[in-house]
Protein backbone atom coordinates (compact mmCIF):
# COMPACT_ATOMS: atom_id res chain seq x y z
CA UNK A 1 0.00 0.00 0.00
CA UNK A 2 2.90 2.38 0.73
CA UNK A 3 4.12 2.12 -2.87
CA UNK A 4 0.66 2.97 -4.17
CA UNK A 5 0.53 6.01 -1.88
CA UNK A 6 3.99 7.02 -3.07
CA UNK A 7 2.94 6.81 -6.72
CA UNK A 8 -0.07 9.03 -6.02
CA UNK A 9 2.24 11.45 -4.19
CA UNK A 10 4.50 11.48 -7.26
CA UNK A 11 1.56 12.27 -9.51
CA UNK A 12 0.67 15.24 -7.28
CA UNK A 13 4.37 16.22 -7.33
CA UNK A 14 4.26 16.41 -11.13
CA UNK A 15 0.90 18.19 -10.97
CA UNK A 16 2.04 21.00 -8.73
CA UNK A 17 5.25 21.39 -10.69
CA UNK A 18 3.25 21.84 -13.89
CA UNK A 19 0.82 24.06 -12.00
CA UNK A 20 3.61 26.50 -11.17
CA UNK A 21 3.71 27.54 -14.81
CA UNK A 22 0.01 28.47 -14.75
CA UNK A 23 0.19 30.54 -11.55
CA UNK A 24 2.28 33.29 -13.19
CA UNK A 25 4.34 33.73 -10.03
CA UNK A 26 1.33 33.05 -7.76
CA UNK A 27 -0.49 36.10 -9.15
CA UNK A 28 -3.46 34.08 -10.44
CA UNK A 29 -5.66 33.02 -7.50
CA UNK A 30 -7.30 29.79 -8.73
CA UNK A 31 -4.22 28.19 -10.30
CA UNK A 32 -2.24 29.26 -7.23
CA UNK A 33 -4.74 27.67 -4.85
CA UNK A 34 -4.78 24.43 -6.87
CA UNK A 35 -0.99 24.35 -7.01
CA UNK A 36 -0.61 24.94 -3.26
CA UNK A 37 -3.21 22.24 -2.57
CA UNK A 38 -1.30 19.80 -4.77
CA UNK A 39 1.93 20.64 -2.92
CA UNK A 40 0.33 19.88 0.43
CA UNK A 41 -1.31 16.65 -0.78
CA UNK A 42 1.96 15.51 -2.33
CA UNK A 43 3.94 16.14 0.86
CA UNK A 44 1.37 14.52 3.13
CA UNK A 45 1.26 11.41 0.96
CA UNK A 46 5.06 11.28 0.80
CA UNK A 47 5.21 11.49 4.58
CA UNK A 48 2.65 8.69 4.83
CA UNK A 49 4.64 6.47 2.46
CA UNK A 50 7.88 7.02 4.38
CA UNK A 51 6.33 5.39 7.42
CA UNK A 52 6.81 2.03 5.66
CA UNK A 53 9.47 2.71 3.01
CA UNK A 54 13.12 3.71 3.28
CA UNK A 55 13.43 7.49 2.99
CA UNK A 56 16.09 7.29 0.28
CA UNK A 57 13.95 5.12 -1.96
CA UNK A 58 10.73 6.99 -1.24
CA UNK A 59 12.22 10.43 -1.86
CA UNK A 60 14.02 9.31 -5.00
CA UNK A 61 10.89 7.78 -6.48
CA UNK A 62 8.80 10.81 -5.49
CA UNK A 63 11.21 13.24 -7.14
CA UNK A 64 11.71 10.94 -10.13
CA UNK A 65 7.98 10.68 -10.76
CA UNK A 66 7.80 14.46 -10.52
CA UNK A 67 10.57 14.81 -13.09
CA UNK A 68 8.92 12.31 -15.43
CA UNK A 69 5.53 13.98 -15.11
CA UNK A 70 6.90 17.51 -15.46
CA UNK A 71 8.96 16.58 -18.51
CA UNK A 72 6.18 14.74 -20.32
CA UNK A 73 3.49 17.16 -19.14
CA UNK A 74 5.57 20.15 -20.19
CA UNK A 75 5.85 18.66 -23.65
CA UNK A 76 2.15 17.76 -23.94
CA UNK A 77 0.64 20.82 -22.25
CA UNK A 78 3.08 23.60 -23.05
CA UNK A 79 4.77 22.41 -26.23
CA UNK A 80 8.20 22.19 -24.61
CA UNK A 81 10.75 20.37 -26.78
CA UNK A 82 11.38 16.67 -26.17
CA UNK A 83 14.22 15.68 -28.48
CA UNK A 84 15.15 11.99 -28.74
CA UNK A 85 18.18 12.20 -26.45
CA UNK A 86 16.16 13.89 -23.72
CA UNK A 87 13.48 11.25 -24.11
CA UNK A 88 16.15 8.55 -23.80
CA UNK A 89 17.38 10.03 -20.51
CA UNK A 90 13.82 10.21 -19.19
CA UNK A 91 13.56 6.51 -20.10
CA UNK A 92 16.70 5.81 -18.09
CA UNK A 93 15.13 7.61 -15.14
CA UNK A 94 12.10 5.36 -15.42
CA UNK A 95 14.38 2.31 -15.40
CA UNK A 96 16.07 3.67 -12.25
CA UNK A 97 12.71 4.15 -10.52
CA UNK A 98 11.67 0.59 -11.30
CA UNK A 99 15.05 -0.60 -10.00
CA UNK A 100 14.53 1.26 -6.74
CA UNK A 101 11.14 -0.37 -6.35
CA UNK A 102 12.54 -3.84 -7.01
CA UNK A 103 15.44 -3.44 -4.60
CA UNK A 104 13.57 -1.77 -1.73
CA UNK A 105 11.65 -3.51 1.02
CA UNK A 106 7.95 -3.69 0.28
CA UNK A 107 5.69 -1.50 2.34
Amino acid sequence: MAWFILIIAGIFEAGWTLGLKTTEGFTRPLPSLLTITAIVVSMVLLAQATRALPIGSAYSVWVGLGVLGATLGGHLLFGEPLPPLRLAFVGLLLVALVGLKWTSPSG
